[in-house]
């Protein structure tokens, strides 16, 4: 093979990396044929870019059970769950970073508003009803894990597996340790103050410390102990373990079609709390108003945070649809 058509076949593959792995596997070596070809004709194209790219984009969309287009039911609900799954972790990241961060105030002084006030009984309301829903959700694909698991049948359930439990274990190790720093500790005592509890805030501040605005200020984060910034630095990986290694697991589990439709259920129930979090955090930072020594007062990261749990929001409403939906496929009812 000539010098110039290597540089066409590798900017082809470059091309095809718009579309997933799976898809690849299948029509990877047809249609990378087919762009060399035309590579070789017409050089440059801005046109085709494009057209490559966005059909690399809804394949994706398709292997994560996000659109219309049919692959084989079993497998697009699991992929709709998995996206489900992983815009739920993405969007707790944010939430339990600004509920914490409320709650550090909350210990305090009380909200100077009543719309922070409604705000943060709403959020903390919503963040029991995720941890009551991961439970419920967690006992029946955990099951079915230990059994596949015991019986050998799936070995490639053994590295998402491990994944998810190392940094889980990380994750909940050095929160705990860090925990022991939580600003909230020695608050002023007010009537409500025990409605938070100090040491679910205290676990959920330490275990989002990478999300701050202090990585925009080198000075001021020069000025933290160098164990804090190594966990700040390090524990957004063992968040990513946990949630790569839950995504893959719930692509490659067999669950059954009435386990499937009680997780989709469920999913359907995540999708409005998150809607009910995003709503409560919103109503915080329109009112803006900073209270007593500036404890409630919002910063960028915030904003930021907000923005991310909304694209989390489309997504996890979207999948959340979608697995119900076929779910009742599946079922027949």
């Amino acid at each position: 093979m000539t010098e110039p058509n290597d540089l066409l076949v590798r900017r082809a593959e470059r091309l095809l990396r718009w579309y997933p792995k799976t898809w690849r596997r299948r029509y990877g070596a047809e249609f990378s044929e087919l762009l060399v070809a035309e590579l070789d004709e017409r050089p440059r194209s801005w046109k085709r870019a494009a057209d490559v790219a966005w059909n690399g984009l809804v394949a994706r969309m398709t292997a994560a059970g996000l659109t219309d287009h049919t692959i084989e039911p079993s497998d697009q609900v699991r992929a709709s769950l998995a996206s489900l799954g992983a815009s739920l972790g993405v969007f707790s990241v944010f939430a339990v970073a600004i509920w914490a961060q409320l709650a550090v105030s909350w210990q305090w002084s009380s909200p100077p508003t009543e719309a922070t006030y409604g705000a943060m009984i709403l959020m903390s309301a919503t963040m029991a009803v995720f941890l009551v829903l991961t439970v419920l959700a967690a006992l029946p694909i955990g099951f079915r894990l230990v059994c596949e698991l015991w019986r050998r049948r799936s070995g490639e359930l053994v590295r998402p597996s491990l994944l998810m439990l190392t940094g889980a274990v990380f994750l909940v190790l050095g929160a705990r340790h860090f925990a022991i720093g939580w600003p909230g500790s020695g608050g002023r005592p007010w009537s409500l103050r025990g409605l938070v509890p100090g040491n679910v805030a205290a676990f959920s501040w330490a275990s989002t410390l990478s999300v701050s605005s202090y990585w925009a200020h080198p000075r001021a984060l020069a000025s933290f102990p160098t164990l804090e910034v190594a966990w700040m630095a390090m524990s957004p990986l063992a968040i990513f373990s946990v949630v790569a290694g839950l995504v893959k697991m719930l692509r490659r589990v067999v669950l059954t079609p009435r386990v499937l439709r009680y997780e989709a259920g469920l999913g359907r129930l995540a999708a409005l709390a998150m809607v009910a979090f995003l709503l409560g955090s919103c109503a915080w930072v329109i009112d803006g108003v900073p209270g007593p020594r500036n404890l409630f007062h919002t910063g960028a990261i915030d904003v930021a945070g907000i923005l991310a749990m909304a694209m989390a929001v489309a997504v996890g409403h979207r999948a959340s649809r979608r697995t119900r939906s076929l779910a009742v496929t599946l079922t027949g009812r």
